[in-house]
């Protein structure tokens, strides 16, 4: 699981930075790409990454301003020229399916992949055996959403190593503990298969917030994340502007993420004002707040790993002592 950042900035593009679009990666868990919002000449930077657009299967938009919407028609427009079949689904605030079929129909555009749309609200927005996305209504001028991304755990592994100082032979009994059953061994040891399995692996958590002013669902949807993606389009001592223009201050983000718990604060929605010495200020002024805080750039990949996985036995002796 992989985040990429294929847009950084705010507002409008900027020689070092696009506006706002983030992939996240799930190649290896399904084979897919998710994309968060879509600004302008989304399609243009995913050229200068390895993302096939036939890979994107959803598509999560937080708000219907341009900066983070006007890249949808040109972005599906390839992905059918290139040969794109799959279905692909928009998750968004009511608007922007009127948005996308309005763009498509006076352009004469014809997809050719099924294409549907789901109008977000807070709860629950979509569920599988792999992953659940909530989302949760934030504070904007306009409508917008933050997206709280929850992968499935994942079963414990068999303690081979165990069961050989147990002498317990390979063969099909090990499928059976593995999968937790109480096995009778040919020696007449009655086995149980918890005892050689690693406790599951919890999932990781990545929260994607769109642009908004302090309000406590952004902690809400970024409790314990593995990342919280937090926009920072303002800096220290800039609350009171941050306030009126309906967005969030460096420092703002740090709080949320200290208060949430979070493991890794990732900040972006840049405003093109910081540049250079400025960026850095921005980092080490959140770091003060938060120590594990970033200012990404554009085509930034940050990997996401598992937390570490702790075996039965570790769990056994905490539970003892």
């Amino acid at each position: 699981m992989e985040l990429e950042f294929l847009g950084t900035g705010a507002g409008t593009p900027a020689k070092q930075r696009n506006v706002t679009s983030i992939a996240l990666k799930l190649l290896a868990e399904r084979n897919e790409v998710w994309l968060f919002d879509c600004g302008e000449a989304t399609q243009h930077q995913i050229l200068s990454t390895a993302i096939r657009p036939r890979k994107i299967t959803k598509i999560f938009i937080t708000h219907l301003h341009g900066d983070h919407l006007f890249g949808l028609p040109g972005l599906l427009s390839s992905r059918s020229f290139q040969g794109g079949q799959t279905p692909l689904t928009i998750y968004g605030p009511e608007g922007v399916q009127n948005f996308v079929r309005t763009a498509l129909q006076v352009s004469e555009t014809h997809l050719s992949y099924p294409l549907s749309f789901v109008t977000v609200h807070k709860g629950l927005m979509f569920e599988d055996s792999t992953f659940k996305v909530y989302a949760d209504e934030l504070d904007h001028r306009i409508k917008s959403y933050g997206y709280r991304v929850e992968e499935a755990a994942h079963p414990g592994v068999l303690l081979v190593d165990k069961l050989q100082a147990d002498q317990i032979a390979a063969g099909p009994v090990y499928a059976q503990l593995k999968a937790g059953k109480v096995v009778q061994l040919p020696d007449g040891r009655v086995v149980d298969g918890h005892d050689y399995i690693t406790a599951a692996q919890p999932g990781r958590i990545v929260t994607i917030l769109g642009d908004t002013r302090q309000t406590p669902a952004a902690t809400s949807l970024a409790q314990d994340a593995n990342v919280l993606v937090h926009e920072s389009t303002f800096g220290r001592g800039e609350a009171k502007l941050a306030r009126q223009y309906y967005h969030s201050t460096n420092i703002q983000a740090a709080k949320v993420a200290k208060n949430a718990g979070v493991h890794q604060l990732l900040l972006t929605h840049i405003s093109a004002r910081y540049v250079g010495k400025k960026v850095s200020e921005l980092a080490r002024d959140a770091q003060a707040v938060f120590p594990n805080s970033r200012v990404v750039a554009d085509f930034d990949v940050i990997d996401i790993p598992f937390k570490k996985r702790e075996t039965n036995e570790k769990i056994s002796s905490l539970k003892k002592s």
